[in-house]
């Protein structure tokens, strides 16, 4: 997985558990289907979407949700925007 996400220059600070590569796009975390599908939607310039860590409560993780998510854009190896807060 280290050589995966290096590959796709994700951020050590945006890393989790989980790399998606979808067509052009890498997918980092426990991403939200609805954010995802908004990217591919807007045919977003930018080089993916990462949600860092393991969230509580993200994809029936355990604990309860206490803020937003963040989502962070993905570009050229920099620590990136946020793309949304859900």
């Amino acid at each position: 997985m280290t050589a995966l996400k290096q590959r796709h220059n994700i951020p050590s600070e945006l890393q989790s558990c989980h790399t998606l590569v979808l067509d052009e796009y890498i997918v980092e975390g426990h991403v939200p289907a609805e954010v995802i599908a908004t990217m591919l939607e807007e045919e977003s310039a930018i080089d993916g979407i990462a949600l860092p860590g393991m969230p509580a409560v993200s994809l029936r993780m355990g604990g309860m949700k206490s803020d937003s998510f963040i989502v962070y854009a993905l570009s050229g190896g920099k620590t990136g925007d946020v793309y949304a807060e859900i």
